[in-house]
C-alpha cells in the first residue's frame, strides 16, 4: 500500500474517532441547561481562535481569491447545519444511537458521487444501502415495541446529508488544493455565522454555567472540530471522498461506547444487530471493488 494511501486511511480513522467524542463534551452542557445553539457557538468560536493561531504559526496567508469565497461559505454552512441537526437530535434520542444513524453519510456520499459525478453504482453499493436501511429500522424500533422519535431520526438524516455534501464539496470544488488548515479555518468561521443569526447576534447566547464546564466547549473545539476536520480533509485529499467517509465507522463506535460507559445509555440486542448491519453495509462499500474482483477471479479459476 503506497505511503499516501496509508496516510489517507490513518487520517480518516483519526477524524472519525475524534468526531465520535461529541457526546462526551455535549451532554454535560445539556444537563446544565444549555441549548444546542449556545453549545455550538462556543465550540465554533473557540475552534476559530485555535485555527487562527495555527495559521499564524504555519505562516499561512489569510487572503482569499474571489472564486474561493462562495464555496467556503457553502462548505461552512453545510458543516454547521450538520452539527446543529446532530446536536438537536440528542434531545430526542440517545447520543450513541444518533451517531450510529448519522453513519449513513458514507452511503449518501456514494449516492451523490454517482448521481452528480457519474460514478458507477455497483450491485454491492445498492445492496449496502438496502442493508443500512434495515439496520436503521432496527434502531428505529426499540425493545418492547417503542420507537425512536421521528423528529430525532429526521434531524440525524439531515445531519448525515449535509455532512456528505461537505465531504464531496471538499474533494470536488475549487477548494481541493487549498491548505487544509486554511480551508478548515474559513469553513468553521463561516459556519459560525449560522449560530450568530440563530442566537440573535449574541443576545440569546447562554453563558457556560461553571468554570469546570468550560473544559467541554474547549474539548469540542479541539477534538470533534479542529482535529476531526483537519484530518478528514487530509484523508479526502489522499484517498478520495467515499473511502474517507467510510472510515467513519469509528465514529458511531466511539460515540456508542461513550454513551454506554459514561452516560449509561441502553445497549439491547436489537440495537447491536442494527449497528452490525449498518457497519457491515458501509464496509461492503469500501471493499466492494476488491471483493467483486476476488469473486470474479475465484469463479474464473473454478
Amino acid at each position: 500500500m503506497p505511503n499516501t494511501t496509508f496516510k489517507g486511511f490513518a487520517y480518516g480513522a483519526i477524524a472519525a474517532a475524534s468526531y465520535g467524542l461529541n457526546p462526551l463534551f455535549t451532554l454535560p452542557l445539556y444537563d446544565a441547561g444549555m441549548n444546542p445553539d449556545s453549545v455550538l457557538f462556543y465550540r465554533y468560536a473557540i475552534a476559530v481562535v485555535m485555527l487562527f493561531l495555527l495559521m499564524k504559526a504555519q505562516r499561512l496567508p489569510f487572503a482569499l481569491k474571489k472564486a474561493e469565497i462562495l464555496p467556503l461559505v457553502f462548505m461552512g454552512v453545510m458543516f454547521s447545519f450538520s452539527s446543529l441537526t446532530l446536536f438537536m437530535s440528542y434531545n430526542y434520542m440517545d447520543a450513541g444511537i444518533a451517531s450510529t444513524i448519522l453513519f449513513a453519510y458514507p452511503l449518501l456520499v456514494a449516492v451523490i458521487m454517482a448521481v452528480f459525478f457519474k460514478e458507477k453504482v455497483s450491485f454491492v453499493t445498492l445492496f449496502s444501502i438496502a442493508l443500512a436501511f434495515v439496520g436503521i429500522m432496527l434502531l428505529y424500533k426499540g425493545e418492547g415495541g417503542q420507537t425512536l422519535s421521528l423528529a430525532g431520526v429526521f434531524l440525524v438524516f439531515l445531519s448525515s446529508l449535509t455532512y456528505a455534501i461537505y465531504i464531496v464539496g471538499v474533494n470536488r470544488s475549487s477548494l481541493r488544493d487549498m491548505p487544509t488548515v486554511k480551508l478548515t479555518f474559513y469553513a468553521v468561521l463561516f459556519g459560525m455565522s449560522v449560530y450568530l443569526v440563530r442566537l440573535k447576534f449574541g443576545l440569546a447566547l447562554q453563558p457556560v454555567p461553571s468554570a469546570e464546564l468550560w473544559l467541554n466547549p474547549v474539548g469540542m473545539a479541539l477534538f470533534p472540530t479542529l482535529i476531526s476536520l483537519i484530518f478528514m480533509t487530509r484523508s479526502i485529499h489522499y484517498i478520495g471522498s467515499t473511502p474517507a467517509a467510510i472510515l467513519g465507522a469509528l465514529e458511531p463506535l466511539t460515540a456508542l461506547a461513550i454513551g454506554v460507559t459514561v452516560f449509561g445509555e441502553a445497549l439491547t440486542p436489537r440495537i447491536v444487530a442494527g449497528i452490525v448491519l449498518i457497519l457491515t453495509a458501509v464496509m461492503l462499500v469500501i471493499m466492494g471493488k476488491p471483493l467483486m474482483k476476488t469473486i470474479r477471479i475465484h469463479l474464473f479459476h473454478k
